[in-house]
């Protein structure tokens, strides 16, 4: 993988070459490289910066104790595990100073800036002082935790942020960086830093329950959001990484994970682990608003390795088992355009009594309908072509055997496909 970029790194490059007019919001799922490409792009500017990760002391201070530290000094703070606003006021200051002694201005990096108490507020009233005094200063803030960093910006920081989103790795990214064909990414799934341990199955499945799943959950979703049932929570991802690919009631899915709560708290629940990268119920494609939020969701995992993780199966077992390999496959292509879609592409599933449609892309008032064929899985011809007559799709797509190769249609982002004459 050295030296490998990631394309969104082209995006922040351009950001801070120019004057900052917005903070800089590097967003995205746990382990999906939001560290990496920040520290890729510092590297590449010809522009002072200092990176600060919130959740790590500085190398010389990690072994000195704290009781040989003044209480008040900014290094006591630093190892008690305190980093408040005053602490987060104080850098800004800093870079500050350093912004206008700079000919080039100068780069603040926040990493993990949601272990902030009232961050955002505190971000809100310093930036719109450097606007007012003109400050030559870029702010990039990033972490490991979407809904948290989603919900600070949005409650204090409207009109002033400027997103760059950092999906789940691709089958190209995946393939150019550690050499992965297509079995092993749709088995093995897009984690970069899991890649290195493909060869010892069993140490892999530790790293992705233990170092990705569990604290995802944790440490990111239960950390920030009023989560009354988390024995509920975590079932219904375990539930939903297993039947990956299903369609759903909520009230069966209820049933099936034995739980005395209500569909209300399980749509609520399902939400928050999309927003986390890990787990999507998708809706299905009706002709009005309300028919698609009362709808049965299909599940689907955001990222293969959670399915494979939690099947049981090693990467040749999976492979012998035809069914449970179709829809893997099935898997990592809805994993694949919820990923690469943007905020204009809503991605869909659709059934109609025994016709049914695997995923529906919705563009304004344009629609591409794709079925999957895989494994055992037989493409529903009849599913496009009824499909078809009933909403008349920009185009319908056969994905795998027959059709566009599973291989290719991994290497093409969402919004390509209204782009097709």
């Amino acid at each position: 993988m050295s030296g490998f970029q990631r394309a969104q790194i082209s995006t922040l490059l351009s950001r801070l070459r120019e004057g900052p007019r917005w903070l800089i919001v590097v967003a995205g799922p746990r382990q999906v490289g939001k560290t990496t490409l920040v520290r890729q792009a510092l590297a590449q500017i010809d522009c002072p910066s200092r990176y600060l990760p919130v959740d790590e002391p500085e190398p010389s201070l990690r072994t000195l104790p704290a009781a040989l530290l003044p209480d008040d000094s900014e290094e006591a703070v630093f190892i008690s595990g305190v980093r408040d606003t005053a602490w987060l006021i104080r850098q800004w200051e800093r870079a500050r100073v350093q912004a206008k002694e700079s000919e080039r201005g100068f780069v603040l990096v926040f990493d993990e800036i949601q272990k902030i108490p009232n961050w955002s507020e505190t971000v809100k009233g310093l930036w719109d002082a450097d606007r007012r005094d003109d400050c030559p200063l870029h702010v990039v803030v990033l972490g490991s935790a979407p809904l948290l960093m989603q919900r600070g910006l949005t409650e204090s920081m409207l009109g002033r942020f400027e997103t760059i989103r950092l999906p789940h790795w691709s089958f190209t990214e995946m393939s150019e960086a550690f050499g992965f064909d297509l079995d092993r990414y749709v088995y093995f799934g897009g984690y970069p830093g899991a890649a290195s341990l493909i060869q010892e199955q069993g140490r892999w499945r530790e790293y992705i329950l233990g170092s990705l799943i569990e604290p995802n959950i944790e440490r990111d979703i239960l950390a920030m959001e009023r989560v009354d049932k988390p024995a509920l929570l975590k079932r219904l991802f375990e539930f939903g990484a297993e039947m990956s690919g299903q369609i759903l009631a909520y009230d069966k899915m209820l049933g099936q994970i034995q739980d005395a709560g209500n569909t209300t708290t399980l749509a609520r629940y399902l939400d928050l682990l999309s927003k986390a990268g890990l787990l999507a119920g998708l809706t299905k494609y009706a002709g009005g608003a309300y028919r698609r939020r009362a709808s049965s969701p299909k599940l689907n995992v955001l990222n293969t390795a959670l399915m494979s993780v939690h099947s049981g199966y090693t990467f040749e077992e999976a492979k012998a088992d035809r069914s449970f390999w179709g829809r893997l496959v099935e898997s990592a292509v809805g994993a694949h355009l919820f990923n690469t879609g943007t905020l204009e592409v809503r991605l869909h599933y659709w059934r109609e009594g025994s016709l049914e449609m695997d995923f529906v892309l919705e563009h304004g008032q344009k629609l591409v309908a794709l079925e999957v064929k895989s494994g055992s899985r037989r493409g529903n011809t009849a599913g496009l072509e009824e499909f078809a007559t009933r909403f008349s799709p920009k185009s319908s797509l056969l994905v795998g055997e027959g059709g566009i190769p599973i291989a290719e249609f991994l290497s093409t982002p969402a919004m390509d496909w209204f782009k097709q004459s």
